[in-house]
């Protein structure tokens, strides 16, 4: 996962300072060193690092840390906020903040989204999963295949569209201009609410490029041009982000393959020297696997405090509420089958993968999930197993005994100690149920028992 070994070496420079019970000006200039070591090993632009550091040193050397009874959290907090600024602020801030950080759609339909980036971006199947993303907001989105050189560009627009369910508009080799205004006509007609161009890439920035995105842009006038940049990709994409904006004027960023690279310092930088708010990040490749980019959530996992409303947000899109609800009032009446622990599963594989749940949750060790071996194949064989039972067996599992657990084992494809195993787990998670649906944890989470 991106920033992942920033955060490492920002939490070692930390618990060095909570060790101390008071700090003087060194060790803050000390541990401001490391953390612009930190930053520079992450790939972060070398003056976004310089006035980052400036900033945070500044506010550290204030009376509020240097007579503080925990210096050491304070600096943390101190630096978490920077980094909250350096992305781009709190959601809920003015500039910068949740007006900037929304796709604009307040204008007459179709709001039409023009895509722009490199070539090796993630542009066309990070677009596509946006207009997925909003699909499932209630709009309807229409891809448009702009990108009339690459080969196959349009047939990967077409593949990943009929896997979200979005229709796809194409003209085959024709010219791009032309083929995003007759798009946008056939967006009306249509009832298309959204207009997505993939527009066309480059292994590098020339001027053919950027002509033709200029006379896209004076044609179609779009709601916003977002800019898909590699988190992998480093410093060149901190450069191709801040030639595109001078030359094209970008509203936001969309960064992709933020679940490949360890530094991540694009992400970084690429805000900071264009001015302009990252708005959605690619997590994973699946093409459910991007989320609204939320500095404040990401500078809390960035520094190992968990992602909690992130987490919350999962729950909330992968939950079915009635379900949760009905078998709430199942646990309070010690009622709980293994149909239940069969949908329980069923709701948290569809928040991602164990390791990514895992870490969103605060206190949680970074190197323990990383070494951890999470066999997330293992839910299908429980769910087969389930599925090869009688509803009889699934309501009271007590009689499962020898004859009956050899059939299941030979229907599902799974040995008996394995249906053993299940059984033991169901035990522990029905015990563990009946103790949440009791306690204080959020409603919208309470169907998550495992």
């Amino acid at each position: 996962m991106a920033f992942e070994n920033l955060g490492d070496r920002l939490n070692g420079i930390f618990k060095k300072l909570r060790g101390k019970g008071r700090l003087n000006e060194k060790d803050i200039q000390e541990a401001m060193r490391e953390v612009r070591l930190a930053l520079l090993e992450a790939d972060v632009n070398f003056k976004v690092v310089k006035e980052f550091c400036a900033a945070a040193a500044e506010r550290c050397k204030g009376k509020d840390v240097l007579d503080s009874l925990s210096p050491g959290q304070t600096v943390v907090k101190i630096v978490h906020e920077q980094l909250i600024e350096l992305m781009g602020g709190r959601r809920d801030d003015g500039p910068g903040g949740a007006r900037d950080a929304k796709i604009n759609l307040s204008g007459k339909p179709p709001a039409v989204i023009m895509l722009a980036g490199l070539q090796g971006a993630g542009k066309t199947t990070n677009g596509a999963k946006l207009a997925g993303y909003f699909k499932k907001q209630g709009k309807r989105p229409l891809l448009v295949a702009c990108d009339v050189y690459r080969p196959a560009a349009i047939k990967q627009l077409q593949v990943v569209g009929a896997q979200l369910g979005v229709p796809v508009y194409e003209e085959g080799q024709g010219d791009p201009v032309k083929i995003a205004h007759n798009a946008i006509e056939h967006s009306i007609k249509h009832g298309n609410d959204m207009v997505f161009l993939d527009t066309a890439g480059r292994l590098h920035i020339d001027d053919t490029l950027m002509d033709e995105l200029s006379r896209l842009k004076e044609t179609v006038r779009p709601a916003e041009i977002l800019l898909a940049v590699d988190a992998m990709t480093g410093q060149d994409a901190v450069s191709a982000a801040q030639t595109f904006n001078e030359r094209l004027g970008i509203d936001g960023i969309l960064l992709t393959k933020l679940d490949g690279d360890a530094r991540g310092g694009a992400a970084l930088s690429a805000r900071a020297v264009t001015g302009k708010p990252v708005k959605f990040c690619g997590v994973g490749e699946k093409l459910d696997q991007i989320e609204p980019f939320y500095p404040d959530r990401m500078a809390s996992r960035i520094l190992g405090m968990g992602d909690v409303l992130t987490l919350i947000e999962k729950a909330e899109a992968s939950i079915d509420l009635k379900k949760a609800e009905q078998m709430e009032k199942n646990l309070r009446a010690g009622r709980f089958t293994l149909n239940d622990f069969l949908d329980q599963m069923a709701q948290l594989r569809g928040m991602g993968s164990m390791q990514d749940v895992l870490g969103m949750m605060p206190g949680m060790d970074r190197h323990a999930l990383k070494n951890a071996k999470f066999d997330e194949r293992s839910m299908g064989r429980m769910e087969a197993i389930v599925l090869s039972m009688t509803q009889r067996e699934r309501e009271d599992p007590k009689i499962l005994n020898s004859s009956r657990k050899r059939r299941i084992a030979a229907g599902s494809g799974t040995r008996v100690e394995d249906i053993n195993r299940l059984l033991k787990q169901f035990e522990m998670m029905k015990t563990l149920a009946k103790q949440m649906a009791g306690g204080k944890m959020p409603k919208n989470m309470r169907g998550l028992f495992g």
